[in-house]
C-alpha cells in the first residue's frame, strides 16, 4: 500500500524506467494475494496424489516394503522376545520368514487399496490450505494422515486381513506362535498381526507420500504441472 501511494504521488514526474521498477515491487504481492485458497488446496491435493502415483506405487512391487529400510516392517516390539527365542533355538529361518510374510502382506494390501488412498486425497477438505502450504516440508502429508487415518484404517484393515491369508502369512505366524508358546518358561503370546500390519502399512504409505511432498517443495523440477509451479512458488 505504501508503494502504491508513492506511485500515485510521484506518477507525473517519474520516468518509464522508474515506473517499471515500482510496478515490479508491487506486482508479486498483488499476485500472491489474488491466489485463492481453492487454488492452493488443489495444488496440495495434486502434490499428495503425485506422492501416491510416484512413490507409493513402489511399495506394491515385490520387496517394496521388505527391501526398503525406510518402511520395512519388523517384528512388533512386544514380539522381540519371540524373535530372540526362535533364533536361540535354531529357528532363525522361521523368524525371517515371519518378517518377510508381514512385508509381503503389506505389499499386496497396498496394491489392492491404492484407490482408497487416492479417493481420500481427492475428497478431503483442506480448510487451512495456506497455513499448510507455509508449514514444514511434510505439512500436507501430516494433515492427510491426521484427518484420514481413522477412516482409512476401517477400509484398509479388511484388505490387509485378506492379503495376510493370500500370501500365507497367517499360516507362517500360526506356526511361529505355536512353536514359541511351546517353549518352556515363556509367557504365551497371541498378537493381532492384522492390526499390526495395517498400521505399519499405512505408516509406510504416508512416509512415501511425504518423500514426494519434500521433493516438490524443495526441487523445482519436481513441480511437473502449472498448478504445482504456481502454488508452491508461494512458499519459496
Amino acid at each position: 500500500m505504501k508503494n502504491l501511494l508513492i506511485l500515485l504521488v510521484f506518477l507525473p514526474s517519474i520516468t518509464n524506467a522508474q515506473l517499471k521498477e515500482l510496478v515490479k515491487q508491487i506486482t508479486p504481492k498483488t499476485v500472491k494475494s489474488a491466489t485463492t485458497g481453492l487454488d492452493i488446496s488443489a495444488g496440495l491435493k495434486e502434490a499428495l496424489n503425485k506422492g501416491i502415483t510416484k512413490q507409493v506405487s513402489k511399495l506394491t512391487a515385490t520387496d517394496g516394503f521388505y527391501k526398503n529400510n525406510a518402511v520395512k516392517i519388523l517384528m512388533p516390539a512386544e514380539l522381540q522376545k519371540v524373535d530372540k527365542a526362535l533364533r536361540a533355538m535354531g529357528m532363525g529361518n522361521l523368524a525371517d520368514e515371519g518378517i518377510k510374510s508381514l512385508n509381503r502382506a503389506a505389499e499386496d494390501a497396498v496394491n489392492e487399496a491404492t484407490p482408497i488412498f487416492v479417493n481420500s486425497i481427492k475428497t478431503m477438505s483442506i480448510t487451512d490450505a495456506k497455513t499448510i502450504l507455509m508449514g514444514n516440508d511434510t505439512a500436507a502429508t501430516s494433515y492427510l494422515q491426521k484427518s484420514t487415518s481413522s477412516a482409512l484404517y476401517t477400509k484398509f484393515s479388511p484388505v490387509v486381513q485378506q492379503s495376510i491369508g493370500k500370501v500365507g502369512a497367517d499360516k507362517i505366524w500360526a506356526s511361529i506362535i505355536t512353536k514359541y508358546n511351546k517353549l518352556p518358561l515363556v509367557s504365551k503370546v497371541n498378537p493381532d498381526i492384522a492390526d499390526y500390519v495395517t498400521n505399519k502399512a499405512m505408516e509406510g504409505v504416508f512416509k512415501m507420500i511425504a518423500v514426494e511432498e519434500k521433493s516438490i517443495r524443495g526441487n523445482l523440477s519436481s513441480r511437473t504441472s502449472d498448478l504445482l509451479k504456481q502454488v508452491f512458488a508461494l512458499q519459496d
